[in-house]
């Protein structure tokens, strides 16, 4: 496929970075993730840039804004498919709005791969490769109900979630912490419809430090005794972090996570996190060229993990503070498999 020069500028305007040059006999796929700054979209783009080079596909990368930019994503997609791509990689900000994009890139005859963030539905893409995130947030959440023991009954405990728009890995992550520590999440598919009064609130964070810091700010303001706070990644964690030492609280509240990248495992090692589950950001983007490589020279689509609607790409609770019944890794194991 040749890249026009008017494909190229428009390209640019969307924010590409181009992986390799196109020639006639190439396959090609795009990666479009939430941005381009998170360490886990970073850590992604590593992974599917290293597999694309080594099988000789052209890739091109595309990133929102910040977390929760759909615009941007919706516009990549459609120069995606004007550019004859064989397959799209996606972690969507937007995972109910995308799916009519989602829709025209696969009836143009993409494959289309869900990486991290399931959309909604989740066959609205050809796969998923994806951490069970419903089992991070348990791991996370039993972690937590074990450590504080008898305290968890009566325990303070805040949400610091994504965006409003709920995302498919904010609500699967939220659910599962809240079945791990004990608490009725009622509707599985909807945040906030608990009626649990342990829960002090749920404010969002666009998943990065800042909006930690503002989201957990508020969360005081409800109540100043919280002391369990639930983090849809590690940057939002180490906001919380932030603000909670701000006001000389730090010592007091237990801070859980998801991620598992390198300055993530380290802030479980100085006490800023209690602990993390870890997920493989890498492996999904690296099988995901794979999988577009298959499907251009074959036909043949990616299938799910046995008993899965998604393909597993795996997940370790880091802490060094193991609890019993509760399987988990070291900090130093974790730090061998980080990223970031």
């Amino acid at each position: 496929m040749k890249t026009t020069v008017s494909a190229f500028l428009g390209a640019l305007a969307l924010g590409v970075s181009f992986a390799s040059v196109a020639s006639a006999t190439d396959t090609s796929a795009c990666l479009i993730t939430k941005t381009d700054t998170n360490p886990f979209f970073v850590k992604m783009k590593e992974g599917a840039t290293a597999k694309a080079k080594e099988l000789g596909v052209t890739l091109k990368s595309y990133a929102g804004k910040v977390d929760g930019d759909s615009e941007s994503q919706v516009a990549a997609i459609e120069s995606c498919i004007a550019d004859g791509a064989k397959g799209i990689l996606i972690t969507a900000s937007d995972t109910k709005g995308i799916v009519p994009t989602i829709k025209k890139a696969r009836d143009a005859g993409l494959l289309v791969i869900a990486l991290d963030t399931p959309l909604d539905p989740i066959n609205s893409a050809d796969a998923t490769f994806a951490t069970d995130n419903l089992l991070a947030g348990k791991l996370i959440g039993e972690w937590a109900k074990g450590t504080m023991g008898d305290g968890a009954k009566d325990a303070k405990v805040g949400f610091l979630d994504l965006t409003p728009d709920q995302p498919s890995v904010d609500v699967l992550r939220d659910q599962g912490f809240m079945i791990g520590f004990g608490i009725d999440p009622k509707d599985p598919n909807k945040i906030g419809d608990e009626t649990d009064p342990r829960i002090v609130g749920h404010d969002v964070t666009n998943g990065n430090e800042e909006g930690g810091r503002k989201a957990m700010e508020n969360l005081l303001q409800k109540d100043p005794g919280i002391n369990v706070i639930h983090t849809i990644n590690e940057p939002a964690a180490v906001g919380a972090y932030q603000a909670l030492k701000a006001v000389g609280m730090e010592k007091n509240v237990l801070i859980v996570s998801v991620d598992g990248g390198c300055p993530g495992v380290k802030s479980v090692e100085e006490g800023v996190i209690g602990a993390t589950s870890q997920q493989y950001p890498l492996m999904m983007a690296a099988l995901g060229v794979e999988a577009i490589k298959k499907f251009a020279d074959t036909g043949e689509k990616p299938k799910p993990t046995e008993g899965k609607s998604f393909f597993d790409t795996g997940v370790s609770l880091v802490t060094d503070k193991p609890v019993k019944g509760v399987p988990s890794i070291s900090v130093k194991e974790g730090l061998a498999k980080c990223w970031g």
